[in-house]
């Protein structure tokens, strides 16, 4: 009987230590020696696993912390990268060279390198509103290679059918790469739902610390090696000391994005009903237009949700302001609970325009929810809000 998954969090890619270490050891060198040429050979060539070089991932601890990411996505084999934007433009290049459809919304630095970064290099890239999927089937007959997507995507929470997609492409032989960060493994896993592969900023869920940049991709053994050489050609392998880190965190994955979950979903529901609130976008509320699609293809909902301020920009501005235990910072998925305004940073390269096209309000406060009590980040809210309401 396969592990559940807490017990893979702690126990999967954990080697035997001969001095009785419970934790793959972390191994900060470079290079590894060998008894004889024939045992080189044996790893270079690829006849037998081994440690080499570092920075072609071929080290004890970053092995380690691969097979403990494969397990925890389902994965035949995973590559770890010092970032989530490494570990996308690796797979952009070893698989999408034949065109590239991102669905929906995504984070900035990803649509900057899909819209102005790939073309010069002859990569086709096409981005499609969540809205305009129905154009997707043309593109894939003209032979794009590879769908990308986030869900839930960032910031707006809005859901794509991971299985609906992966048969359309299949269909006409591309490839499906699904952004689970905001999910995280916990609460879906992409590849049992038909994507080929899932990809992760591990600086976020995974890492759950604030304390890491590290970036992840999962699949199947074959389609994953082809992008190894990218990664170590590009000299984008996670450092040993990183890796290590990062494994440590991943042990307590579910505890965390289960609280996270658990403590999202009261904030939900508790401003949904607040006067200086517009809307709450969240996919465990019922009236959220993908929480049907939430219901099929999620475990838990996620600590990520997001508030439209009423009173526009300024006010959202004045409520981030105010808040005391929410921090005012970018990223996600850490023990602390952050609020970011998408204009100002995740969306900041976006024209207005865009970011309107795209649905991006710039009265749109994104929560990352932490593992504070939820009845002490719920005043928090109510008194950032009570304070702005009190102004002229």
């Amino acid at each position: 009987m396969k592990p559940d998954l807490s017990t893979r969090c702690i126990h999967a890619g954990e080697p035997h230590d001969p001095q009785g270490s419970p934790h793959a050891p972390l191994y900060t060198t470079t290079t590894f020696r060998f008894p004889s040429t024939a045992a080189l050979l044996d790893v270079v060539e690829g006849r037998k696993p081994g440690a080499l070089y570092t920075r072609y991932g071929l080290n004890p601890t970053i092995q380690a912390l691969e097979d403990k990411l494969a397990a925890i996505e389902g994965a035949e084999a995973a590559l770890a990268f010092a970032s989530g934007m490494a570990a996308e433009s690796a797979l952009f290049l070893a698989h999408g060279r034949k065109g590239i459809v991102c669905l929906g919304d995504a984070y900035g630095g990803t649509l900057e390198l899909l819209a102005g970064q790939l073309p010069e290099l002859d990569i086709p890239t096409r981005l499609l509103l969540g809205s305009e999927l129905g154009e997707l089937e043309a593109i894939l007959i003209q032979g794009a290679g590879l769908v990308f997507f986030e869900t839930p995507t960032n910031p707006a929470l809005e859901l794509f059918d991971i299985a609906a997609l992966a048969e359309l492409a299949h269909a006409h032989g591309a490839l499906v790469a699904v952004d689970n960060t905001f999910a995280s493994p916990v609460n879906q896993n992409p590849l049992a739902l038909g994507a080929d592969f899932a990809v992760h900023s591990a600086t976020k869920y995974l890492g759950g610390h604030s304390d890491l940049s590290a970036g992840a991709l999962m699949g199947s053994r074959e389609l994953v090696m082809q992008v190894w050489n990218w990664r170590k050609n590009l000299g984008q392998t996670i450092a040993p000391e990183i890796a290590s880190q990062l494994a440590r965190s991943l042990r307590t994955l579910t505890v965390r994005v289960q609280r996270q979950n658990e403590t999202a979903m009261r904030i939900a529901q508790a401003m949904q009903t607040h006067p200086g609130i517009e809307r709450v976008l969240y996919p465990g509320l019922p009236d959220f237009p993908g929480h049907d699609l939430a219901c099929r293809q999620m475990r838990g909902f996620g600590g990520m949700l997001t508030l439209e301020i009423k009173g526009g920009v300024e006010a959202a501005t004045r409520v981030a302001d105010a808040l005391r235990l929410f921090a005012l910072a970018p990223s996600l998925g850490g023990v602390e609970s952050l609020v970011t305004q998408p204009c100002t940073t995740t969306h900041h390269g976006l024209t207005p325009e865009e970011r309107a096209r795209r649905g991006i309000s710039d009265a749109m406060l994104r929560l990352s929810v932490g593992l504070e009590d939820a009845d002490d980040l719920i005043a928090d809210l109510n008194q950032a809000l009570g304070a702005t309401q009190e102004q002229p």
